[in-house]
């Protein structure tokens, strides 16, 4: 059955009967799958040539360092170029960062500088495709159909962070250079589908009159991120909760010396909290939620820094998998917020801009999360350090309360 006879037959998915959005969603699936399974492998090869959970934490900061230098730039070329081609050209480049990982293997180096290496380049590109990317999907379906693109987008997104560790955690089993060649071919798969996108370029006559300024285009964005004060609100909330609740970065050491259930394990544990997002995503995709936002979306973060506590002191598989399915459900609910919000209420002309400072954001939660974890965990150990962070994430959640009042009253979300 074609994606618009399922689309007919089922309300959840009849934005697929849009082409351009059938095809970008695919590619969205494949890089994901690429990601997910790059992360499963860099973290244990990582540590196996390390021991150190530091060196854990240099992965995600080697990567959003260049990130955040370059993001800004990012976003405004997002909104001056074309934004199908700024997905090729980074895609292009990350394929061959992926091939000069598989030649890293294939050689049997020892060192992790050249990973590093890597990975801060996969920083560079990220600061380009990912405003491209959010900008990208409020042009290719109607605007009342959003959300529901929305939760397909994030529906097949967490799909692959399902099954992406687990494939990962199992190729590993025949070394990381059989991880880095599928991952090769994911990618070039994605850049052949983003190239058979038509151009999608953003209004840039009205640029001016929607930012009301004519100098400084780069920083248009941060300027109207601070002004909007619920669009401050849900993507500083995002920052610093998960910055404070990222336990993935843990996930290696948890596998090999807290639970100890080797790459296959780390695969089950960095999947669990995709199966909870997806069945949330799922969800939304069926009955999308459109009154009480702020609500949903402080009860996600605070499931988030829950599950993250439960988490850190469980010594049993199935509690630790549980917890972190729980953790992947509150996750999913505060992003389909956030993403609401922050799209539906940007103008196009300043949207790869705004989503800059988003991508900003989520990175800086997601890498310097990574880092954070990485030095706790040194300091005080691996589970002293998930504990930390699953309490300082509640901590946030009730500021954030008290410092964005019309955040925790929002109701309509469109």
């Amino acid at each position: 059955m074609s994606a618009a006879g399922a689309a007919s037959r089922f309300t959840g998915l009849a934005v697929l009967r849009h082409p351009a959005f059938a095809r970008y969603a695919v590619c969205r699936f494949c890089t994901t799958l690429s990601w997910q399974m790059l992360g499963v492998a860099i973290a244990w090869h990582v540590y196996a040539l390390t021991r150190d959970p530091l060196a854990l934490g240099f992965v995600g900061l080697s990567e959003f360092l260049p990130f955040l230098c370059l993001v800004m730039l990012g976003g405004h070329v997002a909104d001056r170029a074309d934004r199908r081609d700024v997905l090729v050209m980074a895609w292009t480049v990350e394929s061959i960062c992926i091939g000069a990982l598989l030649w890293l293997a294939l050689a049997g180096g020892q060192a992790v500088w050249p990973i590093y290496l890597v990975i801060a380049t996969f920083g560079s590109t990220r600061a380009f495709y990912s405003p491209a990317m959010q900008a990208l999907v409020p042009m290719l379906v109607p605007r009342e159909e959003f959300p529901r693109a929305l939760a397909i987008n994030s529906t097949l997104f967490q799909v692959a962070v399902i099954i992406g560790p687990a494939i990962g955690g199992v190729l590993y089993l025949q070394g990381p250079a059989m991880v880095f060649g599928v991952c090769l071919g994911l990618f070039v798969i994605a850049v052949l589908l983003t190239l058979s996108l038509g151009p999608h370029r953003a209004e840039r006559d009205s640029a001016e009159a929607a930012t009301g300024r004519s100098g400084h285009v780069l920083l248009e964005g941060l300027r109207y991120v601070l002004h909007q004060r619920i669009v401050l609100g849900v993507i500083s909330l995002d920052l610093f909760a998960v910055l404070f609740g990222g336990a993935t970065a843990l996930l290696p050491i948890y596998a090999a010396e807290v639970l100890h259930i080797g790459p296959v394990g780390l695969g089950l544990l960095r999947t669990a909290p995709g199966v909870g997002a997806v069945i949330t995503a799922g969800l939304l995709m069926l009955k999308p939620i459109n009154r009480h936002g702020g609500s949903w979306m402080f009860g996600g973060v605070a499931v988030f820094g829950v599950c993250t506590i439960v988490f850190g002191l469980s010594r049993s598989v199935p509690l630790s998998v549980l917890a972190l399915l729980l953790l992947g459900c509150g996750d999913m609910l505060s992003v389909y917020v956030r993403g609401i919000l922050v799209q539906l209420n940007t103008p196009d002309a300043i949207r790869g801009r705004v989503s800059a400072i988003n991508s900003m954001f989520i990175g800086g939660s997601n890498e310097l999360g990574e880092f954070e974890s990485g030095v706790t965990a040194r300091w005080f150990g691996a589970v002293p350090a998930v504990l930390l962070g699953g309490a300082l994430t509640l901590v946030v959640v009730g500021a954030w309360m008290v410092l964005f009042p019309p955040l925790r009253r929002l109701d309509h979300l469109r």
